[in-house]
């Protein structure tokens, strides 16, 4: 084989350059507003629901006889609260602050503790006045509808205090920072699907 036959087959050799762009934080994020869309979607349904089964009271007890304003403005002000501190906790994380994004977690845990306990103390009492899921199509909806959300809540804690156990643990890595933004979504999530149960389904129901 000549130089130039060596030139040739050289130049006829394709190169390939394989290169792979992988960013696991943006099929994190699709993923994830997936989910909250599902999660949309199942909340319609049960406001829908609720809309259509309201005022179903089988001469049983109304809203305006068994809703506590006062009780359920200030299980709000929780929610709202632990929406505020969880951006607290936001700002500490990109000032790479470990300390204090663990304190503010912390505060947003109790917060929705507290969300939780409120609630519970609602069911409680209601089902205690003999006003349980069974009473009437209202009732049906009410529990269905507000202890859906209560689920949401009481998952979140738990994914929060795991999230504070991986964060003391390995610190504020990009894996932890990518799991606290997407937690951060559900979360505010959260607070917005609950203010539209406090106007629709506790302010509706005692003014209407």
């Amino acid at each position: 084989m000549t130089m130039s036959d060596q030139t040739i087959d050289t130049a006829e050799k394709p190169e390939f350059y394989l290169t792979e762009d992988h960013h696991p934080e943006n099929s994190t994020n699709l993923g994830f507003w997936l989910y909250l869309m599902s999660d949309c979607l199942i909340f319609a349904v049960l406001f829908a629901t609720h809309g259509v089964l309201g005022r179903n009271y089988a001469a049983g007890p109304s809203p305006a006889d068994l809703f506590d304003l006062p009780i359920v403005a200030l299980n709000t002000s929780m929610l709202l609260f632990s929406s505020i501190t969880y951006g607290f906790a936001m700002l500490q994380m990109e000032r790479n602050a470990k300390a204090e994004t663990l304190f503010w977690l912390a505060v947003t845990g109790l917060f929705g503790a507290a969300f939780v306990g409120l609630e519970l103390y609602e069911f409680i009492h209601l089902i205690h006045e003999g006003a349980g899921p069974t009473r009437s199509a209202f009732l049906s909806s009410f529990f269905t509808l507000v202890g859906t959300h209560g689920l949401h809540v009481t998952f979140g804690i738990i994914w929060l205090i795991t999230l504070m156990v991986q964060v003391s643990m390995h610190g504020l890595i990009e894996a932890n920072r990518r799991r606290l933004m997407c937690l951060s979504m559900f979360w505010h999530f959260l607070d917005v699907v609950w203010i539209g149960v406090f106007s629709f389904v506790y302010l509706l129901g005692v003014l209407g």
